[in-house]
């Protein structure tokens, strides 16, 4: 955790930012110091610590090098920055490396920012975190001195790391200890008694602090300048798994399954499959009970069901002027039968059928043709009260026979054996002369007159 920061700070902003300045203020080897906004393990850093030939008051702000190297060190050793650049609060006095440090060794860091990723799957996404209103992030941290094989004293440190607080457990599970105000500096840089330390080694809650997600170059300890900490957005990924392509597939299949269930046409299925579903010999038995019961009183669940259904629907249909009519002549022409409304009104529509025949033939325009042929037929029967279309039905059957007879005559004319084409010719045109012909009908009709 913490393994970037951003520190643009000049000298003096850093000793303000620990709530340290004026003359009190000594500094040491800070013509090494280079502002960055990407500064990682092993790059220079101003650094607050307790002036030890000075009073208590007395401060030294000295650029060190970020990442613990323990003076114990072999000094033929090369150092390593990155393993100890940051030290566990609950583990530091348990540790050969912090443990000696914890009385004497405390100092205080300024950054502008840190840089914390997240972790998505094989990806890694950089967030930068600093203070709403921008002033200094105070770092607590610990501090040593470790001299090489050439007599050269290098100075190092490590960045305490605690729990993170509940606003940003999302992005990591540990974050530096914070120190937010004079008190908790004073306390973590000149505290006689490490009983109290506790106190300011703990998450920092709160809610003045933000973040927000900048470019993944951050990643490249060479990367840097003010792209470092510009917010950019994030790209939303509609991911599509092999399990998330059945679930679709599940939720489609029980919803088509409802819309099959809740369908009329399956109810109306279900239904007749009811009526109808009976056993052998079922049938007779009903046919049995309704002809000893009553007409019209029989009602049976299973076959009858849909006869019933369809009387009640006749029954409860709106009389019109037209159907009172058609009843009062059902009841007219049978006063003592029982049937219902509705075979009444069956036999009755068979009559209006008729009747709607006969007036359509008699509203159908009549030719000279037509006249001809029912005065023919009026003359050969003056007594009969046959209708129109009664008499057209008499005379069409009459030229049918007719026709009939002069088509016999022809085939049996043909049918004679000839030897001669001369003979063939003849027999056809005998042939055509007999054939019937709607002039030689009405010339025999005046014949016959």
């Amino acid at each position: 955790m913490c393994g970037r920061a951003r520190c643009t700070l000049r000298s003096d902003d850093a000793a303000r930012a620990c709530h340290r300045g004026g003359s009190s203020v000594r500094t040491v080897d800070m013509d090494r110091y280079r502002p960055a906004y990407n500064v990682s393990p092993g790059r220079d850093l101003p650094v607050v610590r307790r002036d030890d030939g000075s009073s208590d008051e007395a401060v030294v702000l000295q650029c060190m090098k970020w990442g613990l190297v323990p003076s114990f060190t072999k000094k033929t050793e090369k150092p390593d920055f990155f393993k100890m650049f940051n030290a566990r609060s609950e583990s530091m006095r348990e540790k050969a490396s912090f443990r000696r440090l914890v009385p004497k060794n405390r100092c205080l860091v300024a950054v502008e920012g840190f840089y914390e990723w997240k972790k998505d799957g094989s990806k890694k996404q950089p967030y930068y975190v600093h203070f709403r209103d921008g002033r200094p992030l105070v770092f607590a941290a610990l501090y040593d001195s470790w001299e090489n094989s050439e007599g050269e004293k290098l100075y190092t440190f490590t960045i305490i790391t605690t729990s993170s607080s509940p606003t940003l457990e999302w992005l990591h599970d540990r974050m530096p200890v914070i120190l937010g105000d004079k008190e908790s500096t004073d306390l973590w840089l000149n505290g006689p008694s490490t009983s109290k330390l506790d106190m300011v080694l703990k998450p920092y809650t709160d809610s003045d602090l933000a973040w927000y997600p900048v470019t993944p170059a951050m990643g490249k300890t060479s990367f840097d300048g003010p792209d470092c900490i510009k917010e950019i957005p994030l790209k939303v990924e509609n991911k599509t798994t092999i399990s998330n392509f059945f679930s679709t597939k599940e939720i489609k299949k029980e919803q088509e399954a409802k819309i099959v269930e809740r369908s009329p046409i399956k109810e109306i299925k279900r239904e007749q499959e009811f009526s109808f579903n009976m056993e052998d010999g079922s049938m007779e038995e009903c046919k049995k009970e309704q002809e000893s019961s009553p007409k019209g009183n029989y009602s049976c669940d299973g076959c009858g069901s849909v006869e019933t259904k369809l009387d009640k629907s006749m029954k409860e249909e709106p009389k019109t002027e037209v159907d009172e009519e058609k009843l009062a002549f059902t009841a007219k022409e049978d006063p003592d039968s029982n049937t219902s409304a509705h075979e009444g009104s069956k036999c009755l529509t068979k009559r209006n059928d008729e009747e709607l025949l006969d007036k359509s033939m008699k509203e159908e325009p009549k030719t000279e043709v037509d006249e001809e042929k029912l005065a023919f037929t009026a003359k050969e029967d003056p007594d009969s009260n046959t209708s129109a279309h009664e008499g057209s039905k008499c005379l069409t059957k009459r030229n049918y026979e007719e026709l009939s007879t002069d088509s016999k005559l022809v085939k049996v004319d043909i049918s004679k054996p000839s030897t001669s084409p001369a003979r063939k010719k003849a027999s056809i045109k005998n042939a055509g002369d007999k054939q019937s012909t709607l002039h030689s009908f009405f010339k025999k009709a005046n014949t016959s007159e």
